[in-house]
């Protein structure tokens, strides 16, 4: 018992010594010590689990993914997204609903039809004059997009007269891409 007293004397007075900063610095390397050699085993642990590979049974096949469709699957996808050449009239009425819906002066506007052989896909191009605020012209082309998914803004262009105008006049145009009502590909 007298030498653990004189033991933890002389220990109480190396502590006195060194002063509170190393006495701190030496209290948590040893607790970093200790939670490393705490750790250790669990991540050995740990680590041989993950090495070992998961059972498969029988009955639970394993999930692939789908095969890629293939050329003529992706051309029959690409005709059937197109709109139809028939009806390239009422996508313009389709126009100037939604211009209408979103109050805006919608002038007369150019058309123009062309025709690709090699891709058998007939393209209507529409220019409109479009007056009104700023955010109602792209709400307008924004819903004339989404109301048909085959038509592609081409180009959008803005002028204003003065600064305070509120209108601003826009010419806006689009390009429907259309398929013949003969043009069906098949998979």
């Amino acid at each position: 018992m007298s030498a653990f007293s004189a033991f933890a004397l002389r220990a109480r007075l190396a502590l006195a010594r060194a002063g509170a900063p190393a006495c701190v610095a030496v209290l948590l390397c040893a607790a970093g010590v200790a939670g490393w050699a705490w750790l250790l085993p669990q991540r050995a642990a740990l680590l041989a689990q993950g090495a070992q590979p998961l059972p498969v049974t029988a009955a639970e096949p394993l999930v692939s993914a789908p095969p890629p469709p293939t050329a003529d699957q992706n051309l029959a996808a690409f005709y059937d997204v197109l709109g139809e050449q028939r009806y390239a009239e009422q996508q313009v009425k389709v126009l100037f609903g939604l211009a209408a819906k979103a109050n805006l002066v919608l002038s007369q506007g150019e058309y123009k039809s062309a025709y690709d052989k090699a891709s058998r896909v007939s393209t209507y191009q529409i220019v409109l004059p479009v007056k009104g605020p700023y955010a109602a012209i792209w709400q307008f082309t924004l819903q004339a997009l989404r109301a048909m998914p085959f038509a592609s803004l081409d180009e959008v262009s803005f002028r204003r007269d003065a600064i305070a105008d509120t209108a601003v006049e826009a010419r806006i145009r689009l390009t429907l891409y259309l398929k013949d009502a003969q043009t069906v590909v098949q998979p």
